[in-house]
């Protein structure tokens, strides 16, 4: 970042405060001086070269009143001092006032700092050097480069102002702003107006901020946009460390993951290259945009992670909500891995799968394409079906239960370890040219293992392994202690609505 030297070209400004002490000292060489005694002027003309006060001058000619301490200089002007140099077309300085202006092809430079303009004022009374029309400091070493329309500079206080059209380059580094303020003092810099930060990795937008070069990092405020090649990000106040691009960012994040067709937004966000992570806290939501549908993963805090084998997995703790068209889940926290389109809830998760609800101690959700096609609960596994409009739940309960969806409808679930299924059965019967569909009773069977095909809830067939114990009660017949499964729970208020609802839904007891 620029200005580490920056000292070096403050300091030439000094060199004109002093040519309003001491005298004039001709040196060898000089062709003609007159004098005019009515107006008490020198005028040197020629080959001019003269010693004041440790300045070397050299012009085609050039008036001195001493009384007045007045300097001017015609010419191919060139001052030397030490490794400075200076040179312009012409030059006035009053040593009365203490003001020095210097006009055409103004030049100023060091062993490595140029300052080039066309015309340059210095005031000794109020420390201040500016160009007004247009400017440019570049350093020879380091590849610095910076131009604006005005420039104003402070030598005792080590501070200066660059203003319109201002732009910074140094090497794949190019910083564009309005007005950009320096301070020598504390090397940072503070940016005013609309400002670009760009280099070979990333481009930096934003209307305010300040940069402490020494440190290479900074704080931007107000509309902050950073690019990436493969994802941008904006929010409203940002710090940035170019060393492992660290970013930390608060208010209105919003991350869009390019290349993972994933959009993460919250109120705070975290994001170092080194680990290869990005953390969002306050309301924190991921969407993965599918072909064939949109997840809506919500909770306190997500983060998204490259595993040892550059996969991306993604983190969500407290107040787990999922949504899609066709599933919506809700659990403490959950694992994401996106190479294997499985997502892992933890801690009382349940599932709503259109009319049905499951639960378990883990859920496992196999995705394709942002769509759930199977799951698997493990331990104290159960499914619901609500049927009738909620009147009567078909069920299932086992140790484990496998899943199968198709348009978010369970079409299959495979019930293992102490499987349990209660369902109430349809008869079908036609009544002259009218078919009807009636409840007959309820079904209650046992297994080690069960599967069960479903339709819109419905059980259609179940296939049963190792001597199945079943019963069957008729509807009038059947006592309320037989209607529901262990630890049977219905939670519909808990079911997150739209993809965008904030609650916090806290799992069933």
């Amino acid at each position: 970042m620029p200005f580490r030297s920056v000292a070096t070209i403050l300091a030439i400004f000094c060199t004109i405060q002093l040519f309003g002490q001491g005298k004039l000292v001709l040196l060898p060489g000089s062709e003609k001086i007159y004098f005019n005694k009515a107006t008490q002027t020198h005028r040197l003309v020629g080959t001019v070269s003269f010693m004041y006060q440790g300045n070397t001058m050299y012009c085609d000619s050039a008036h001195y009143r001493e009384k007045q301490k007045i300097v001017r200089a015609y010419g191919n002007v060139h001052i030397t001092k030490g490794d400075i140099n200076l040179y312009c077309d012409s030059l006035f300085y009053s040593g009365s006032n203490k003001f020095a202006r210097l006009w055409g092809h103004v030049d100023v430079r060091d062993a490595a700092y140029k300052l080039s303009s066309d015309s340059v004022e210095y005031n000794a009374k109020t420390g201040r050097a500016i160009y007004r029309n247009r400017g440019k400091v570049q350093n020879s070493i380091n590849n610095e480069i910076i131009t604006s329309k005005v420039g104003y500079f402070y030598p005792s206080t080590g501070s200066y102002f660059f203003s319109g059209n201002t732009v910074y380059k140094k090497n794949d580094l190019r910083i564009t702003t309005d007005t950009l303020q320096f301070n020598h003092e504390t090397q940072t810099t503070y940016l005013h107006g609309p400002t670009t930060i760009k280099n070979d990795s990333l481009e930096i937008h934003c209307s305010k901020g300040n940069y402490q070069v020494e440190r290479n990092e900074g704080t931007l405020y107000k509309d902050v946009q950073i690019i990436q090649k493969e994802r941008s990000i904006s929010c409203d106040t940002a710090y940035y460390k170019e060393q492992n691009q660290e970013f930390t960012g608060k208010g209105n994040v919003l991350i869009d993951e390019k290349k993972e067709h994933l959009l993460l937004s919250g109120n705070y966000f975290h994001s170092e290259a080194k680990r290869h992570s990005t953390l969002l806290t306050g309301q924190a939501l991921a969407i993965e945009t599918g072909k064939k549908d949109s997840l809506f993963l919500h909770a306190d805090t997500l983060e998204l992670l490259d595993d040892t084998l550059g996969q991306r997995t993604l983190t969500a703790h407290r107040s787990v909500r999922a949504f899609s068209r066709d599933v919506q889940c809700i659990s403490d926290s959950a694992y994401y891995s996106r190479s294997e389109g499985a997502i892992r809830l933890f801690q009382k998760p349940i599932l709503w799968a259109k009319n049905g609800e499951l639960k378990g101690d883990t859920i496992l959700l196999y995705l394709n394409d942002s769509v759930l096609e199977r799951t698997e609960i493990i331990s104290n596994a159960s499914a619901i079906m609500s049927v009738d409009t909620g009147a009567l739940y078909n069920q299932l309960s086992g140790k484990v239960i496998l899943g199968f969806l198709e348009k978010g409808n369970v079409t299959l679930a495979k019930v293992k370890g102490q499987a349990w299924t209660i369902f109430y059965p349809i008869e079908e019967k036609k009544e002259d040219t009218v078919l009807i569909k009636e409840r007959i009773g309820l079904n209650r069977l046992y297994a080690n293992e069960l599967h069960v095909y479903l339709d819109s809830g419905e059980v259609t067939r179940i296939t049963f392994f190792e001597k199945p114990e079943g019963v069957f009660f008729p509807m009038n017949q059947i006592e309320e202690k037989e209607r529901f499964i262990r630890g049977f729970s219905w939670n519909p208020m808990l079911r997150p609505k739209d993809p965008f609802s904030m609650c916090s839904n806290a799992a069933a007891n």
